[in-house]
């Protein structure tokens, strides 16, 4: 005869395990697919009729087996299933390196304060088709209509009537977002920083494209992260063969992208890709830092798409400015950064405070006005032209075989020299003769794309054309 004690822990131990069979049959059938959230151990003993102990036995059960996993302070959920390891991919991923980045970006930043220098390497927009002097009038104007405003502490997320002008375009982008979800900041650089300094600790790996903008890697080397950079392709964009191989094979904190026109290359990456990166990350739950700075200054009838249009987890953390298409001066820039959003306010406010309020306010009513609108369409044709007309002057002069990316907006060009061509020691002759350069070197941690170079189309008109055949002849001197 079973004794009283004994066939209650019989029933009790059946309980559990028909309790676990019912959350696995649900798990199974769909009802709660992978990374979904499992109801709580309260919800379900009251529905079922069984004790809070029975069902968190079943949930440890399922734990053990690898069905569920309890995450703290959120509950139970779905175990994603175990994912095989990416093949080894065609174009294969760096390895995770400390970054030491040149001082010869330091040497570009100071060429661009030299007026004797043709400006072909600093990525600056021509102050040629900027609209200085409507800005500098709404800009004095503010100051004597509302002179107390225009004096106060901007203080973090920013001003508000700009958050709402900025949400009113990210519409274009395709993406739906609340003014209060915007916090403005010194430029695009700046947003981005903040969203690193807010997700990495020194030590974390970040992916980054291969090659980058050098002021990515310069920021990775202040916060003690390792890059890992992931190989691009024309006209695709992001390798995301080899990305997936490296979160396979590293634990990366964040991804950080130029999807559209990326610099230096001016790639634009399509929407079904943009899709399938962001998905990707979705499912490793790895933030992406987008940088989305020229996208105003587009070729095509549509602006592109961000990637956080594709965003459904609030992962993508978007960063952008109006450095590049109206006041670099200004340095107004902004992040949508969802949840990180109270992090980075205070990092601002442990930092410089507040943001500089009259240039915002300024911003603001240029936008309000409409203004912007017909300045980015006028400035988008002058670009294009520009750019298709030093690619073609650069293919007339420049020696041997030269690749060029054709670019679909922005204002750089993306240009492969022979190999035998060190651009290092191209901008130091180049210099010679008044012109600037970007070595491509300075796109990488990993020693690449040394016979490569990024030149600024922003200044170049037909009459400018003889500075080009000045690089040819010096380049033609090199490979001989």
């Amino acid at each position: 005869m079973v004794s009283s004690s004994v066939e209650s822990n019989l029933n009790e131990t059946l309980l559990y395990e028909q309790t676990a069979k019912r959350i696995h049959r649900l798990i199974k059938e769909g009802v709660y697919p992978p990374g979904s959230r499992l109801p709580s151990v309260r919800r379900l003993s009251e529905k079922w009729n069984v004790s809070i102990s029975t069902v968190m036995e079943a949930y440890r059960q399922l734990d053990d087996r690898g069905v569920v996993e309890v995450r703290p302070k959120s509950g139970h959920f779905v175990r994603l299933a175990a994912r095989k390891p990416a093949p080894a991919p065609a174009r294969m991923p760096g390895e995770p390196k400390p970054v030491q980045v040149s001082d010869l970006i330091l040497d570009i930043f100071h060429h661009t304060r030299n007026e004797g220098l043709f400006q072909l390497g600093a990525g600056i927009p021509c102050p040629d088709l900027l609209p200085i002097e409507k800005l500098h009038r709404t800009l004095g104007a503010l100051a004597r209509r509302k002179p107390v405003e225009a004096m106060r502490y901007n203080v973090p997320p920013g001003n508000f009537h700009l958050r709402v002008e900025i949400a009113r375009r990210m519409i274009d982008a395709g993406c739906t977002i609340n003014p209060d979800d915007i916090v403005t900041t010194f430029g695009c650089m700046d947003a981005v920083s903040l969203c690193m300094r807010a997700i990495c600790k020194p030590g974390d790996i970040v992916a980054v494209e291969s090659p980058t903008y050098y002021e990515f890697l310069q920021m990775l080397e202040l916060l003690g992260c390792k890059a890992l950079e992931i190989p691009t392709a024309y006209p695709g964009g992001l390798c995301q063969e080899a990305l997936r191989f490296a979160l396979d094979h590293h634990k990366i904190a964040a991804l950080v992208v130029i999807p559209n026109f990326s610099n230096p290359t001016g790639t634009l990456m399509t929407d079904a890709n943009k899709q399938a990166l962001v998905d990707m990350m979705a499912d490793y739950e790895i933030p992406i830092i987008e940088d989305d700075l020229y996208t105003d200054l587009h070729y095509g009838d549509e602006r592109p798409r961000a990637l956080k249009s594709f965003d459904r987890k609030g992962l993508v953390y978007y960063c952008s400015s109006f450095s590049k298409s109206l006041a670099p001066g200004y340095r107004v820039g902004w992040t949508a950064a969802g949840s990180l959003s109270p992090a980075i306010e205070r990092l601002q406010a442990a930092g410089y405070i507040a943001t500089a309020g009259l240039p915002e306010m300024a911003i603001a009513e240029f936008l309000s006005s409409g203004g912007f609108n017909a300045h980015v369409r006028r400035i988008r044709k002058e670009y294009q032209a520009r750019t298709e007309a030093l690619a073609d002057a650069v293919r007339r002069y420049f020696p041997g075989e030269v690749k060029i990316n054709p670019p679909l907006g922005g204002f750089y060009v993306w240009v492969e020299a022979p190999k035998r061509i060190d651009a290092v020691e191209l901008l130091r002759r180049a210099l010679d003769r008044g012109i600037t350069i970007t070595p491509g070197a300075v796109f990488s941690n990993s020693g690449r794309f040394q016979h490569f170079i990024r030149l600024n189309a922003a200044f170049f008109t037909e009459d400018k054309e003889h500075f080009i055949q000045t690089l040819g002849r010096l380049a033609a001197e090199m490979s001989r």
